[in-house]
C-alpha cells in the first residue's frame, strides 16, 4: 500500500511541476513582445456587459490595439467574438470602441463567428488570405496567446506575434490553469 501511496505522490509532484512550467512558459512568452510590426492586428473578444458596455478586459485589449495602431505597427485590424449571452455580437461592439477612438471605420474587419479561439484563427486566416495579409498580431490576454500562435501555426500560418495589455486580475489563475488544459487538448 505505501508503493502505491508514493507512485500517486510521485505522479502527483511531476503533473504539478509540469503545470508551473507550462504557466510560467506562456506568461513569459505571452507578456513578450517582440515589437514587430504586422499588415493586421486580431483582436479576440470577451465579454459585453448587460449593459452593452466593455468588459475591462475587453477594452484593455482594444487599447492596446489602438496603441499598436498609433505605432504604425499594423495597418487593419480584425476584431472577433461572438453573440454574448448578454445578447450583444462583440465584434460590433469592438468596431464601434474603436471607431469612438478615431480608426477609420474601413481599416476595422469584423468576425461576429469567432465564438471560441479556434474559430477566431479559422476566420481570420480566411479573411486574410482574401486580403492577401501575410503578417498579424495577436491581442488577447497574456495566458492566452501561446495557444494563439500554436493554433496559427498548426494551421501553416508562421508569421504571428503578439501583444497583451498590461491588464492582470484575480480571475488569471482560473485561466491559466484552463489555457493549461486547452492548449494540451489541442495537441491530442
Amino acid at each position: 500500500m505505501k508503493k502505491v501511496f508514493t507512485f500517486i505522490k510521485s505522479i502527483f509532484v511531476i503533473l504539478m511541476i509540469w503545470f508551473v512550467a507550462h504557466s510560467i512558459y506562456i506568461t513569459i512568452d505571452g507578456l513578450n513582445d517582440k515589437k514587430t510590426n504586422a499588415d493586421v492586428a486580431i483582436v479576440l473578444g470577451n465579454k459585453v456587459n448587460e449593459d452593452g458596455t466593455l468588459s475591462e478586459r475587453l477594452k484593455t485589449r482594444l487599447d492596446k490595439c489602438l496603441e499598436l495602431y498609433k505605432q504604425n505597427r499594423i495597418k487593419i485590424i480584425i476584431v472577433s467574438g461572438g453573440l454574448g449571452k448578454e445578447g450583444f455580437w462583440e465584434g460590433k461592439k469592438m468596431k464601434e470602441y474603436l471607431i469612438e477612438n478615431k480608426i477609420p471605420t474601413e481599416k476595422i474587419l469584423i468576425d461576429n463567428y469567432g465564438n471560441d479561439t479556434e474559430k477566431t484563427v479559422e476566420n481570420s486566416m480566411r479573411m486574410m488570405d482574401s486580403l492577401n495579409l501575410k503578417s498579424a498580431i495577436s491581442v488577447s490576454q497574456y495566458f492566452h496567446q501561446t495557444r494563439i500562435k500554436k493554433l496559427f501555426r498548426k494551421k501553416g500560418f508562421e508569421n504571428i506575434e503578439s501583444a497583451s495589455p498590461d491588464y492582470f486580475e484575480l480571475r488569471d489563475f482560473y485561466s491559466i490553469f484552463r489555457e493549461f488544459l486547452a492548449y494540451y487538448k489541442e495537441a491530442i
